[in-house]
């Protein structure tokens, strides 16, 4: 093989040969993937797009404006037409240099990176065609006036992934990445790349979910998950870790830490240079983390009372057996920080003084304002899952992960699907996306109880939400809490989180805003010395002034929360050992739970 003047590879009749001989080894691929897509499961088709109400009242607005005001209409395709037009006669004129006419000075996209994007008269008008379409599309909807901001909102979301999906990157013979990878690799790298996507196939029953890391570079308590502890109590529900001292003495006062079971606990112990686990033990405490069941079908009326009962409020009472102590300070992720704060909430009309104090890590109590999940808060996403969980007994972890990936769908859907299936690479060994991929499923009582009760109607914080024989309100919160949230955080965006600690009626109250998303604000080790965080303690301000007259701090959350903590976890006493004489170890740590997958 050769290479052109341009940077093209060039073939001779013996690559030639290889290459054919590659295809057809792509044709008997093929074959196999149809039987895999034939054995599909499926699931309600309704959770994959919105019901054409939408796209028709988009539809009747947009074309009834244009019947007042016909001259809008033709104003947006003449436009489009012109461009169109230029594109074309651009291309031409490029060709008969052999060269594009010149370089594009328009916003940079990490998808038209390879050069071929300029210097490629046929790749530059696709770009440049493409470009013109996403602007036209994205003009369209935003000049559609008569929907609600609910819908307005729908409606962007929706077309911007249309956009997204039609990018000439997901094609084939679009992507100069791919085409130049298979002639240098005589069409190997698409034999990889079909094996791949069969593989994926095949290990989700026929569903498309892109796997994003390497699952064989990592060994749950081998590589990851590997602070020193053992599972202490287990039951239907949960196991309780208890994790082993690092220090001689600690703290009286123990922390029990509930992660959400969206997702498994370890992203919290990912390795030890960042592990918030193995950080907590060595500033000397006694820490308990939950480590939540994997469900079934059989946990189909498995509801949020479940999960208070048998997993906060017995985890708690367990701690309180081993350490022989009155109280625990709690700490919550995300669901289960909302959660936290019902159990607060039920707490507290019991009498019942358990919970020393509180901290919630991107934490929501009050979802007045949906964010970037309102296309999937309405009736019509909410009907077809209580239709898909009434079938299947669990809302399947795919489901709920593919959701999530589709806020971001350039990064974790298409691109990773690009290198794998087009380009024919293994995915990276990245323990962060190697726990992404690690998904829980959902019962079916217990989702409905949360998209309905406190997504959609938003009880909690205004008439009450009903549970376990009680009206639970946020302003029944009233232990010391810490609040944690994160700046660019699109699952718990922060300004909500802040509007929900106001409403709390705890007089004892700390906010603090990292930066970064989800995950990264949150699993941010002093010792990376990477990002900072805000702090008022004026709570009284909208969320917007707040942020203006917060003080910024340089460096990881970590100790600021280690000091607040420290003044509520008593007196130091000798470390002590996992479990008692009534708690057996039933399992070193990460224990039994966590290793259960979830199957699509």
């Amino acid at each position: 093989m050769t290479t052109s003047e341009v940077g093209t590879p060039e073939l001779d009749s013996e690559n030639l040969e290889k290459l054919r001989k590659n295809m057809e080894k792509v044709e008997v691929l093929s074959k196999r993937l149809i039987e895999v897509m034939a054995g599909k499961a499926g699931h309600n088709p309704s959770l994959d797009a919105p019901n054409q109400e939408l796209f028709a009242k988009a539809a009747t607005a947009y074309w009834a404006d244009v019947m007042q005001n016909p001259a809008k209409l033709l104003e947006q395709q003449v436009a489009f037409w012109g461009k169109s037009v230029m594109n074309f006669a651009e291309s031409q004129q490029a060709l008969a240099r052999n060269l594009a006419e010149e370089a594009d000075d328009g916003p940079k996209d990490r998808r038209f990176a390879n050069p071929m994007w300029e210097s490629n008269p046929y790749f530059h008008f696709i770009k440049k065609q493409y470009q013109t379409n996403a602007a036209t599309i994205a003009q369209a909807v935003e000049s559609v006036d008569d929907l609600d901001p609910t819908e307005k909102r729908r409606l962007n979301y929706f077309a911007q992934q249309i956009i997204d999906m039609m990018a000439p990157t997901n094609f084939l013979a679009t992507n100069p990445d791919a085409l130049q990878k298979a002639v240098e690799t005589e069409g190997e790298s698409l034999i990889k790349g079909l094996e791949n996507l069969v593989k994926d196939l095949e290990a989700n029953n026929g569903e498309l979910v892109v796997r994003l890391a390497d699952e064989s570079a990592f060994e749950l308590g081998g590589n990851i998950a590997t602070t020193p502890g053992d599972v202490v109590y287990r039951n239907r529900m949960m196991e309780l870790i208890q994790y082993k001292p690092s220090t001689e003495t600690v703290h009286e006062t123990p922390i029990v830490l509930f992660p959400p079971w969206i997702n498994k606990f370890y992203i919290l112990d990912l390795k030890a240079q960042n592990s918030l686990i193995k950080w907590v033990t060595e500033q000397g405490y006694t820490l308990f983390v939950v480590s939540w069941v994997n469900p079934d079908r059989s946990y189909a009326e498995t509801g949020l009372e479940d999960y208070i009962q048998d997993g906060y409020l017995t985890a708690i009472d367990e701690v309180k057996k081993i350490c022989d102590v009155e109280q625990v300070n709690a700490v919550g992720y995300c669901i289960a920080g909302t959660t936290l704060s019902l159990v607060l909430s039920l707490l507290k009309q019991r009498g019942d003084k358990s919970v020393k104090s509180a901290t919630f890590f991107t934490a929501l109590t009050d979802f007045e304002d949906q964010g970037e999940f309102t296309p999937f808060l309405q009736d019509d996403f909410i009907d077809g899952i209580e239709a898909e969980v009434a079938k299947q007994g669990v809302l399947r972890s795919y489901i709920m992960a593919r959701t999530f990936s589709y806020l971001r769908s350039n990064d974790l859907i298409y691109t990773p699907a690009i290198r794998s299936y087009m380009m024919g690479e293994t995915p990276p060994a990245f323990d962060l996306l190697y726990w992404n991929g690690d998904g829980a499923n959902l019962p079916a009582k217990m989702v409905t109880q949360y998209l309905r009760g406190l997504c959609q109607r938003n009880e909690f914080t205004t008439d009450g939400f009903e549970l376990m024989g009680h009206t639970l309100h946020v302003r029944d919160v009233d232990v010391p809490l810490m609040s944690i949230t994160c700046e660019t955080d699109h699952i718990a965006a922060w300004k909500d989180c802040y509007r929900g600690v106001q409403q709390m009626g705890s007089r004892s109250k700390t906010f603090v805003v990292s930066e970064s998303g989800h995950i990264a604000g949150i699993v941010n080790p002093p010792s990376k010395k990477k990002y900072g965080h805000y702090t008022n303690s004026d709570l009284s301000l909208d969320a917007a002034d707040w942020l203006a007259g917060a003080d910024y701090t340089e460096g990881s959350w970590w100790p600021r929360w280690e000091s607040w903590l420290r003044k509520r976890s008593g007196k130091q006493v000798p470390a002590r050992d996992t479990g008692d004489s009534d708690h057996c170890r039933l399992a070193p740590a990460p224990g039994e739970y966590v290793k259960v997958k979830a199957s699509a």
